[in-house]
């Protein structure tokens, strides 16, 4: 159903779960790892012992170079490059050099290059979002703050993010990971544009998958959008899409999820809350230190667990080691 306001909090109650939901110091007053924390060497080695069909999937979206209408958040501005702005995200521009381009009368090896413009954040991109990616203001007289009281004037310049920087998942993400397949459990292909998602939805796919996501997991929520994109094209407006609601924020704090993955950009839209912004990514990553991958693609995966019958499994994400990044496009494989 489409988002439900009786289930929504009200804003007073988000803004007293900005203190009430915190892991700042949980790990120490220098961390900037956040929920990953949560991913230990144990747990990854038990993991990899989810391995038994040694098959492996693919969650993420084909990049397009496409002009589509969802491909960027501020239309107007999409051919304008101005880092002054930062709604500004154009879609993604490939350059090549072809075989053409040989020079007459050259013989031998020849290279074919690319280059590549690519956006990391909006909502066609799998991108694994860093903590920098978001900052919050408690109040119109408070000073922004990254996770764990970090300051955010000094550490997110036009130079880039000096603090909570992509780099720290240059090591890469492996563990646990759960697909919640809340379309499927709903009996819809996909769930229609605007429709929130609540911990009722999460505790139902819970139950009927026989799955309990637990300390340090990755969880996965499939609304089927990447499936309904395919069919009917991009949504329209492109602000409206399926998403988590923020009643959720609680329950992802309680079951300590280390990464939050969703087909869409995981908050769900129109916005909740016009004045706060997204809040599961403002409340879940600067209060909660939350990592957040937007915009998976679980159709393929999703398949291959009704298939096997079971829900759980292997995952691995490698960001791009980009140097003071606030993202990384993302190819997180699912092996099973």
């Amino acid at each position: 159903m489409v988002d439900d306001v009786s289930t929504r909090p009200t804003e007073a109650e988000i803004l007293a779960w900005f203190r009430t939901l915190s892991n700042w110091g949980r790990w120490g007053p220098d961390d900037e790892l956040g929920t990953l924390n949560l991913i230990t060497a144990e747990r990854r080695e038990q993991a990899a012992r989810l391995i038994s069909e040694g098959l492996a999937v693919s969650c993420a979206r084909t990049i397009s170079y496409e002009f589509e209408s969802d491909t960027f958040i501020r239309p107007d501005l999409a051919r304008h490059l101005s880092p002054g702005i930062a709604e500004a995200i154009a879609p993604p521009q490939h350059f090549m050099n072809a075989v053409g381009d040989i020079p007459t009368g050259r013989y031998g090896r020849f290279a074919t290059v690319d280059t590549f413009l690519i956006g990391i954040h909006g909502m066609t991109i799998t991108h694994l979002d860093a903590p920098a990616h978001s900052v919050w203001r408690s109040g119109p007289d408070e000073a922004a703050t990254l996770y764990n009281d970090r300051p955010a004037a000094d550490s997110v310049t036009m130079q880039g993010a000096s603090i909570g920087s992509i780099e720290l998942a240059g090591d890469g993400i492996a563990g646990r990971a759960v697909l919640l397949d809340i379309a499927s459990i709903q009996g819809v292909e996909w769930l229609e544009p605007g429709t929130a998602i609540t911990p009722t939805e999460l505790a139902a796919a819970e139950k009927q998958q026989r799955i309990r996501v637990g300390s340090g997991d990755i969880l996965f929520i499939r609304t089927g959008h990447p499936g309904r994109r395919r069919k009917l094209g991009p949504v329209d407006p492109p602000t409206t899409w399926s998403g988590l609601q923020a009643s959720c924020l609680p329950w992802l704090r309680e079951r300590d999820v280390a990464l939050l993955g969703c087909d869409t950009p995981n908050d769900v839209s129109p916005m909740e809350y016009p004045l706060l912004g997204q809040v599961l990514h403002g409340i879940g990553m600067v209060s909660m230190g939350l990592w957040l991958l937007d915009n998976g693609d679980f159709e393929e995966l999703a398949a291959l667990c009704r298939r096997l019958g079971r829900w759980e499994f292997f995952l691995v994400i490698a960001p791009l080691k980009l140097y003071q990044a606030t993202g990384s496009p993302v190819n997180p494989i699912a092996i099973l």
